[in-house]
């Protein structure tokens, strides 16, 4: 029988007096005289007379032994858990601690852990800190540190289990002034946990204060946070603690790795995942084809399917092959790129290949290539072809033919994928009804849409972000603003966080009735909410203020448009210079003018008829001409015939005149609907030796 030894020691060199004398009892010690906080959160049962406590305590102890010895004929490396012919409730918590010191006292420490996993079992134990904290000092005090390590980290695993992971954490800090210093794996596991939960702040605080205390971070350390991290989408995070992996010498695995470029490509930073990936291999990563295929699928997604087949040629030169997810990603990605040609060839090679075959994923890129150009029997023929390779089309699959066929105003086609979807046991989802409702309101079939609406939602879909901007953009098309405003302040109470195109959509239509006030509320809204206007949503904006006569405020709009990365196209200049070309600021239209053609951006009729004719308001016709001289000539020709028709009808036949000579001198003709035009306005206002001086250089073709 075990001797259990009564002797009371104190603890000495804590920090944090009140913490201790409240968690960390003294191992030997089985008759507590305070009230402990552990006691208040989880009050024992009514104890038992001291005579009987000892006598359980002895027998438990004898049991853990007996059972201990019939499982080993020597002492293993790692505990495992006892059979024990009693129940956790025969113990109290107190008893468990008395149990785990005297064992590691008398028998050993393998002894205790032994008692230690098998006690924690149980969730009378599982949550009682004190049992953590006097089994990890009973095994320091067998010299025993690393088991006390394994210890503190099963606190903390456990503990989090019902939020209690920072108290563990504060008790992991404090056990080092007990004699348990920090060390590299107790860190990582705190700071994965925390991870785990969620809690990136957390696990950066437990870091550094880990570290401050003596613990060295590892590889894995940095791993388990920039894993956090690119997780949540933190990438400026990610970058820096990458920077600091680096300058340590570190180099991530190929699974972290894949996570860092998938982090960076999803925000669109190609370009920095690109640097990382070629200095990861400069440090000594061998890539892997899971790695190569993230960067492709990165450089795709931006467009950049020519840098993505390079990296190809890169991952076959170090002695990969691409797999069928690889042809898949460049497959959908030139098709994107209107590439439909050169991605069937790549298909084809999938279909002839022995190694490789197109999968539903590649069917549905291929069909989506040639829906986004229109070829809907080709993508027709593809699904034909995938039904024949038994290959079940998905969802994604359905969906982007039935989007494509009610664009095409064919609707009878999407009802009848529709109900294939089904047969083939894949129903339906919102993404699918939206593409149908969508179709019909655009086909004037408004009562059949919000049928189909009502049927998704009795099936238990959820109307989503597409289908919300759906019905709002076709109240907003009948100028129904009330009830369009109704759905947006509706999909907001539901958690439906609206995106920038939505907001675009009501800054367009207040815009075009003069209503800024709304406009410039909504675009303050989306900026506050953290989205990133769009060219549409300024060019919006400008045309609002340039209707209301507020070219000042459209110029500063314009301005702030380099702030977000959009660049103006010739729909943007074309509403601040008609705008400017109103309030009769010729000098910066002409400047707007300019800047636009030194762009390579072609002004719309519109844009080149306004500024040509304010100047002849002017009277400065030469400038006028200037300003049409450096368009392409099919433009210049079409623009002078339209100004000289706008100047006839307003009796200005001298000034007519004068763009119809420039029009002689560089095509030798005049279109007659132009000329009769300008012969009619010339005789009725008894300007005879004008249509003269024109006729006489038509008739002898003078240029």
């Amino acid at each position: 029988m075990l001797r259990i030894n009564n002797k009371t020691k104190l603890l000495n060199g804590v920090r944090n007096t009140y913490i201790i004398n409240s968690l960390i009892n003294n191992s030997r010690r089985r008759n507590f005289s305070y009230k402990s906080v552990e006691e208040e959160w989880f009050p024992p049962q009514s104890p038992s007379p001291p005579s009987s406590s000892k006598s359980v305590v002895r027998n438990v102890c004898s049991l853990v032994c007996q059972s201990y010895y019939q499982q080993h004929t020597h002492f293993k490396s790692t505990p495992t858990h006892l059979t024990l012919s009693i129940s956790s409730d025969y113990l109290m918590p107190e008893q468990a601690i008395t149990v785990v010191a005297s064992l590691a006292d008398e028998a050993g420490s393998m002894v205790a852990l032994s008692f230690f996993y098998w006690a924690i079992g149980s969730h009378k134990f599982r949550y009682f800190m004190r049992f953590y904290v006097v089994t990890a000092n009973s095994l320091m005090e067998n010299s025993n540190p690393e088991r006390a390590h394994q210890v503190t980290r099963c606190m903390v695993r456990n503990l989090s289990e019902v939020g209690r992971l920072k108290e563990a954490v504060i008790m992991v800090i404090e056990m080092r002034n007990q004699g348990l210093e920090m060390c590299t794996e107790t860190l990582n596991c705190c700071v994965a946990v925390a991870a785990e939960m969620g809690s990136v702040e957390l696990a950066r605080k437990v870091f550094d204060e880990m570290c401050d205390r003596g613990a060295f971070p590892d590889s894995c350390s940095f791993k388990i946070l920039i894993t956090c991290y690119c997780k949540v989408g933190e990438i400026s995070e990610v970058d820096k603690w990458l920077s600091a992996m680096l300058d340590k010498g570190f180099v991530l695995d190929n699974a972290t790795c894949t996570t860092v470029l998938s982090a960076f490509c999803d925000k669109g930073n190609v370009n920095r995942a690109l640097w990382f990936f070629h200095k990861m291999i400069g440090m000594g990563l061998k890539p892997n084809v899971i790695n190569f295929t993230t960067l492709i699928n990165g450089l795709c997604k931006k467009g950049r399917v020519k840098q993505a087949f390079e990296l190809l040629e890169e991952m076959v030169r170090k002695g990969w092959k691409p797999n069928v997810y690889t042809h898949t990603i460049l497959i959908d990605g030139m098709c994107k790129k209107g590439w439909t040609d050169k991605a069937f060839r790549l298909f084809l090679k999938l279909v002839r290949s022995e190694s490789y075959k197109p999968n539903v994923h590649t069917y549905t890129a291929m069909i989506g290539g040639y829906c986004k150009e229109g070829k809907v029997n080709r993508a027709e023929m593809l699904l034909t072809r995938m039904l024949e390779q038994n290959l079940v089309p998905n969802v994604d699959t359905y969906t982007t033919l039935i989007n494509v066929h009610c664009k095409s105003g064919n609707l009878t086609r999407a009802y009848e994928l529709m109900d294939e979807m089904r047969r083939e046991g894949t129903p339906p989802n919102m993404c699918t009804y939206n593409t149908i409702i969508d179709g019909l309101f655009k086909k004037g079939r408004s009562q059949e849409a919000y049928k189909r609406l009502d049927i998704a939602l009795k099936q238990g879909l959820e109307a989503d972000e597409v289908t919300y901007t759906i019905l709002v953009i076709e109240k907003c098309k009948k100028s129904d603003v009330k009830h369009s405003l109704g759905l947006f302040n509706k999909m907001i109470k539901v958690g439906i966080k609206p995106d920038v195109h939505l907001y675009t959509t009501f800054i367009s239509v207040f815009s075009r009735i003069k209503e800024m006030d709304e406009c410039d509320r909504f675009f303050n809204d989306a900026l506050k909410n953290g989205m990133v206007p769009t060219k549409e949503t300024y060019t919006s904006m400008i045309c609002g203020y340039c209707r209301d006569g507020n070219v000042n405020a459209a110029t500063k709009m314009f301005e702030r448009m380099n702030e977000h990365g959009c660049v103006p196209d010739s729909i943007t200049y074309g509403a601040l210079i008609s705008g400017l070309c109103k309030k009769s600021k010729l000098d910066e239209a002409r400047s707007h003018y300019d800047a636009m053609m030194d762009k390579g951006l072609s002004p719309c009729e519109v844009t080149r008829l306004t500024i040509a004719y304010e100047y002849c308001k002017m009277n400065n016709s030469v400038t006028a001409m200037q300003v049409l001289d450096r368009l392409e000539i099919k433009l210049w020709v079409h623009t002078v015939n339209t100004l000289v028709i706008k100047l006839c009808s307003e009796k200005k036949v001298d000034v007519a005149a004068f763009f119809l000579h420039k029009l002689i001198d560089k095509v030798k003709n005049v279109d007659r609907i132009t000329l009769a035009g300008f012969v009619t306005a010339c005789y009725d206002s008894n300007h005879y030796a004008i249509v003269s001086a024109i006729q006489e250089r038509l008739s002898k073709g003078i240029g």
